[in-house]
């Protein structure tokens, strides 16, 4: 190959250097200002909503009353059930007790005899201040407390001498008859995340000589309690 030949080689790499550097540059004038700017989407947001959830850690159990009670001198029973009650509501939940009522009788009757001689305490709107035994019939009723006093519904506060007021819970000072309708009383204002006790306190008071009479049986009495979140 003579100098004529290797000149024309060495022109004709250098004009094809020449031409794929004059590509690579144009490329990338064309694809820079796509990739060297920096733009923003509009703004989103995510969102998970957690469903309201009420339950009973702790189911009341049943209840045996203290001591045998006799049909003629009479005397006072107590008996306590207690309940827990866990919510993730922020306002809290209230709970009321209803009681199944036999045939328009008393809550509380006889087993066998079906006998109706325990009566239903006089107060069935809002509890009474102290538990009366000047009934001449044998009364059962009931009254509510809680670990957290200020979850006790207003109507089992006391002043002192009146129940339903701005006072404080003196357990076993406001009492209450049963009744079909549900009563409240817990009115909770924050949620119970790891269970909010409730205590029932139960009390039958026979009188010396009860009219009516109140006959050889055993009694019961069936309720239930429901919670509801606020």
């Amino acid at each position: 190959m003579n100098i004529k030949n290797y000149v024309i080689s060495a022109q004709q790499a250098f004009m094809a250097a020449v031409l794929v550097l004059s590509l690579l540059v144009s490329t990338f004038f064309m694809v820079e200002p796509k990739i060297g700017q920096a733009v923003d989407s509009g703004p989103f947001t995510i969102k998970q909503t957690i469903d309201g959830e009420i339950s009973f850690l702790v189911d009341a159990p049943n209840v045996v009353m203290s001591g045998s009670l006799n049909g003629v001198t009479g005397g006072t029973a107590n008996g306590t059930s207690t309940a827990v009650v866990t919510t993730n509501s922020s306002t809290g939940y209230t709970m009321s007790i209803a009681f199944f009522d036999n045939a328009g009788d008393s809550a509380m009757y006889g087993d066998t005899t079906f006998s109706d001689a325990i009566q239903d305490y006089a107060s069935t709107s809002e509890p009474s201040y102290g538990f009366s035994t000047a009934s001449s019939a044998a009364v059962f009723a009931f009254t509510a407390s809680a670990d957290n006093t200020s979850d006790v519904d207003l109507s089992f506060n006391d002043d002192g001498s009146s129940c339903n007021s701005a006072g404080s819970v003196n357990p076993g000072t406001c009492w209450r008859g049963p009744t079909v309708s549900g009563f409240q009383i817990i009115d909770r204002s924050t949620s119970a995340n790891t269970g909010a006790t409730t205590t029932i306190n139960f009390r039958v008071h026979v009188p010396n000589s009860p009219s009516p009479a109140v006959v050889t049986d055993t009694y019961t009495a069936t309720a239930t309690l429901t919670a509801v979140n606020q």
